[in-house]
């Protein structure tokens, strides 16, 4: 199976070293010197990595044939892929694949069934799972603990526990302020009433 686990981004310095997008969470596994990795578009690869080292935060690797800015900057935005045994788990029994992830079935703790997973979308601050619901629609679920109780890989389905709203369109709003302007507006009302 292969999987994406990073895009090049620009050239830096001048000896062929370029920052990479890092799009996996085993970094020193899958990009460390040595790794020969398929590229997307295919015609520009297989690229064998080098060297790789973390400058400012950022991760910058050189690959092997690649000695200048030039050749480095022509590498821009190319997708890095690794070739990943299906049957790999993570290190960290907590963390799973996107492909292990894929399809799964969510439901709630009850067993109300909610949709599958279609896709997962990597940010900054979380991932989402997009799932696609039975009437077609689609509902984003954060991938945080407090919502995605429990991943069931043997029974091929994720437990969530959403806040209201997240999954229906009608949000249950609790507020002491709104319950204060209703009974204010009847008190109001009476008062204006007896005069």
């Amino acid at each position: 199976m292969q999987l994406v686990v990073a895009r090049i981004g620009r050239a830096h310095g001048i000896k062929g070293e370029v920052t990479v997008e890092v799009r996996t969470d085993e970094p020193e596994l899958r990009l460390g010197p040595g790794a020969v990795l398929a590229t997307d578009p295919a015609a520009a690869g297989p690229l064998t990595i080098e060297t790789g080292r973390v400058h400012s935060g950022r991760l910058l690797l050189r690959f092997a044939g690649v000695r200048d800015r030039t050749g480095a900057e022509a590498l821009r935005n190319i997708l890095l892929i690794a070739e990943v045994d299906p049957e790999e788990l993570p290190e960290d029994p907590e963390e799973y694949y996107d492909h292990q992830l894929m399809d799964l079935d969510v439901v709630l703790a009850d067993g109300t069934e909610i949709g599958r997973i279609t896709e997962i979308t990597h940010l900054p601050s979380q991932d989402l799972f997009i799932v696609e619901r039975p009437d077609g629609s689609e509902v984003m679920i954060p991938f945080v603990e407090e919502i995605v109780t429990e991943i069931d890989l043997t029974e091929q389905r994720a437990v969530i526990d959403p806040p209201p709203g997240l999954i229906d369109d009608r949000a249950e709003i609790a507020s002491s302020r709104d319950d204060a302007a209703v009974d204010g507006d009847a008190g109001t009302g009476a008062g204006d009433g007896d005069r």
